[in-house]
């Protein structure tokens, strides 16, 4: 692996982290040898996109809370993330605001009584589009990965709607899965 090539597994992302413990993204980073931090660039209420509607299971253009983020690895940036929530599960929370939650937003929506049981994550690939470009410093030909990652509670409810973007080139998804 290059030093410009990431590996990333989902399941750290989906595991509340236990008392004291930094956020997944952080600690993966970290034990890998590098750096991994992130800019919240917006967060709050917005109308929810059509796609982000269906995947919460709320009416098109329903109030929902996101938060904006690119992510750094090595002071680069590696990923645009918009993780979306029900605003009756969000507002009113540290979700809805700019502030780093301690431990992540997982492990705060478990505190809040909301526990992710079933994951669906769908990956595509495509070019981006000027705004991504620029964020992501991708060259004019560069593809990248689009992930859609729905989190639903024991009870199939959605609880929460991850889109990230990420130059393929510098991308390996990594999904393992115990049999039995």
């Amino acid at each position: 692996m290059s030093d410009s090539e990431w590996v990333s597994s989902s399941t750290p992302y989906l595991t509340p982290r236990g008392l004291g413990q930094p956020d997944a993204w952080s600690a993966e980073t970290a034990s890998q040898g590098r750096r991994g931090t992130q800019r919240i660039v917006h967060a709050g209420e917005v109308p929810a996109p059509a796609e982000v509607a269906d995947l919460l299971a709320v009416p098109h253009d329903q109030p929902v809370i996101v938060r904006r983020r690119i992510m750094y690895l090595d002071d680069q940036p590696c990923e645009l993330t918009d993780t979306y929530y029900p605003l009756h599960i969000a507002g009113g929370t540290p979700l809805a605001g700019k502030a780093k939650i301690r431990g992540g937003a997982v492990t705060l929506l478990a505190r809040l009584g909301h526990v992710g049981v079933h994951v669906r994550e769908d990956v595509t690939a495509g070019m981006p589009n000027e705004e991504e470009r620029d964020a992501l410093l991708t060259g004019q030909n560069e593809a990248v990965l689009r992930l859609t990652r729905l989190t639903m509670d024991d009870d199939r409810r959605p609880i929460q709607v991850d889109m990230m973007v990420m130059p393929a080139q510098r991308q390996r998804l990594r999904y393992e899965r115990r049999m039995g």
